[in-house]
């Protein structure tokens, strides 16, 4: 991502915050942490922001674990008295499971260390918030000089004719339908939460299912508008960063109802480090460290006050930049543990029909 001046003054605010926690408790040799995440580039990023710079201030070694954000395997380690992960990154959505069944620890704010009312997202007792991705609308410049400005776009087939790229997913899509048919942003879950609502949303969702591309991995959605077979696309905006910034494309973001996903840190029960995993969360979630890892990869940091120590060249392509913030959907990741299952069966009917 760019450098300025701002990049120098992160790393020396890093630096510090770093060195006070060095200072308040120093590392021994042989203190160590294993830390798992989703790999890829978003690992890399956190390599770079957290893990790296961790080790060098506090002498604390760090293993990387990578999985696909199965419970099942959190489960078993904890079941089994058998606990190797000292902090795990997850989905806001997929930890809601384990923080019902007991499996990863209720977060001690107070040992933590930093206000949880600084953090959006911080409403599951056994998560600290991470970063934001977001759903967007994407479209490629070359080909549409002039792409859509709102969401009801994408629903305007008049104007916008051609096919337009969905995740194969009720997941933002129900949102999104309900927005586009007039629904306010606060009043979403509400509205999704009766059968009428449900109704309401693949009604909507069938006034485009036949100009609909059905894409199932992220990075696909980036390459049906480098090949032209839709004229706009839901996609998740790193990887539409990405594709400009390293593939040299014209891609534009449409932030209106953008809706932000979270990642989070989760502590797994019984871990036998605890102490050692909180004062790593302290670090890689405080806001200046936050905001380094806007550096690698274009996800909105959660603590609120990173975002003064963001560089200025990187702030609009985050999601949580303010001017993306002002028509966004938090997703309800308390809503999806609860109703997806019966939601993905209802959606996979409509599908077929």
């Amino acid at each position: 991502m760019g450098k300025s001046l701002m990049i120098a003054s992160v790393l020396a605010v890093t630096g510090a915050a770093a060195g006070v926690l060095a200072l308040k408790q120093p590392a021994f040799a042989d203190e160590r942490l294993t830390i798992t995440s989703f790999g890829g580039a978003y690992q890399t990023a956190q390599r770079k922001a957290y893990f790296e710079p961790y080790t060098k201030q506090t002498g604390v070694k760090i293993t990387e674990g990578e999985y696909n954000g199965e419970v099942s395997k959190i489960r078993a380690m904890v079941e089994s008295k058998s606990v190797s992960w000292d902090t795990i990154d997850t989905d806001a959505v997929v930890g809601v499971q384990p923080c019902a069944e007991g499996i990863i620890e209720r977060i001690d704010w107070k040992t933590l260390g930093l206000d949880r009312d600084r953090f959006t997202g911080a409403d599951n007792d056994c998560s600290v918030p991470a970063d934001f991705y977001a759903t967007i609308l994407a479209y490629d410049k070359d080909n549409l000089p002039n792409g859509p400005k709102t969401l009801n776009d994408l629903f305007d087939t008049q104007r916008f004719p051609g096919k337009r790229g969905l995740l194969k997913s009720p997941f933002g899509n129900l949102e999104w339908a309900l927005i586009a048919d007039g629904v306010a942003i606060k009043d979403v879950y509400k509205v999704l939460g009766t059968s009428e609502g449900v109704d309401r949303a693949l009604k909507k969702l069938d006034t485009i299912k036949k100009d609909v591309v059905w894409w199932t991995a992220g990075a696909q959605a980036p390459q049906l508008l480098a090949d032209a077979q839709v004229v706009m696309t839901s996609a998740w905006n790193g990887r539409i960063y990405e594709a400009v910034k390293n593939s040299g494309k014209h891609f534009e973001i449409m932030w209106d109802a953008q809706e932000l996903g979270m990642n989070v840190w989760v502590l797994p029960k019984g871990g036998p480090r605890l102490e050692a995993a909180y004062k790593f969360l302290a670090f890689a979630t405080s806001p200046a460290v936050q905001a380094e890892q806007t550096r690698y990869i274009s996800y909105g940091p959660a603590n609120k006050d990173a975002i003064s120590h963001v560089d200025p060249a990187v702030l609009p392509h985050l999601p949580t930049a303010p001017d993306h913030m002002t028509n966004a959907l938090l997703i309800d990741a308390a809503f999806w543990a609860e109703r997806g299952d019966e939601l993905r069966q209802r959606f996979t009917a409509w599908l077929a029909k």
